[in-house]
């Protein structure tokens, strides 16, 4: 076969790889527009925003972006045939920069849902949305690393996130990212500008767990302890002397009153090193430590305080606060 012929063969089956999963998850792709009805009552373009998101059930449940919804008083969803029907807020989660939303209608194509943690480095990936408004468009590319550590709008840091250089422009978020057998391996999130080739999505695995629990309660539970605190660097003399795992734990520089943090002794001064097996490096570590199985449930805190080693006990309670 001369070279000429194979690479025709080689650029067909990759058109016909993105062709047939866009044809898959197309149907399943839709538009969404945010309103605020408050500014349309003042004379004001009642349209915040849209974006993209994708039917994952046929009954209506549809995944996007938190950063697509969080704060609508009103949404309206385009489906794939020209439908305009508005939808529910079922819940979203900042934190991970996920939302579902939910349309009355039923037997509707849905997209399936693949299981991200077998995505490998130079695979091909479709990213479908709509942005600038363009209905179902298409971009193909590589998954470009797999595992980075994304911070969501809310502060949060976000773990296993997909990199992508699939183009993603504004409108894109929510949309999917799927492999060339159809399956959607990623919500897609963010772009860095002016970077090309920078893009971000949320793995599929995280979007199945945080939508089932928003379609049961509304929200993610997340524990808190009740502190303040900044990254700091450990004494190496320290580190050494008590044979500890970081070199650096979290300063605490705020006990909130009443706060499980404050009923255990945490004292100001006090730097966070470790949370019942594990040793707490950063303040990230002692977010992704603090998840909803640990509210109510006493574990150990290990903190130095004036170069020793305190152990303490301490019961996290629900996180208050939409960042935390």
């Amino acid at each position: 076969m001369s070279d000429q012929l194979l690479q025709h063969v080689e650029r067909d089956a990759y058109s016909q790889a993105v062709i047939s999963a866009s044809e898959r998850v197309s149907p399943a792709v839709v538009n969404i527009d945010v309103l605020h009805r408050g500014r349309a009552r003042r004379g004001l373009d009642p349209r915040l925003g849209s974006g993209s998101g994708f039917l994952f059930t046929p009954d209506g449940f549809i995944l996007t972006n938190s950063h697509v919804v969080h704060g609508a008083t009103g949404i309206e969803v385009t489906l794939s045939d020209g439908r305009h029907v508005l939808a529910d807020l079922v819940g979203d989660d900042p934190a991970t920069d996920l939302a579902v939303i939910r349309i009355p209608a039923p037997l509707l194509p849905a997209a399936t849902l693949g299981d991200s943690s077998r995505l490998r480095v130079g695979q091909l990936v479709i990213a479908i949305g709509n942005p600038y408004g363009f209905q179902c468009t298409v971009t193909a590319g590589v998954v470009s690393a797999l595992g980075r550590s994304f911070r969501s709008q809310s502060g949060r840091l976000i773990d296993q996130v997909i990199q992508t250089d699939a183009a993603l422009n504004p409108g894109n978020s929510g949309g999917p990212l799927a492999t060339s057998g159809g399956e959607v391996v990623g919500v897609n999130t963010a772009m860095i500008l002016p970077a090309q080739g920078l893009c971000f999505a949320i793995p599929s695995n995280t979007a199945a767990f945080v939508a089932g629990h928003l379609i049961k309660e509304g929200r993610i539970r997340r524990g808190s302890i009740g502190v303040g605190g900044q990254n700091v660097p450990l004494p190496q003399g320290v580190v050494r002397f008590h044979g500890l795992p970081v070199d650096s734990g979290v300063l605490v520089i705020v006990v909130e009153p009443d706060s499980p943090a404050d009923a255990a002794g945490v004292r100001e001064g006090d730097v966070i090193i470790g949370y019942g097996t594990q040793p707490i490096a950063d303040i990230d570590a002692l977010q992704r430590a603090l998840t909803g199985q640990q509210i109510g449930a006493r574990s150990s805190l290990a903190v130095i305080r004036r170069s020793e080693v305190v152990a303490l006990e301490i019961v996290p309670e629900e996180s208050r606060r939409l960042t935390e």
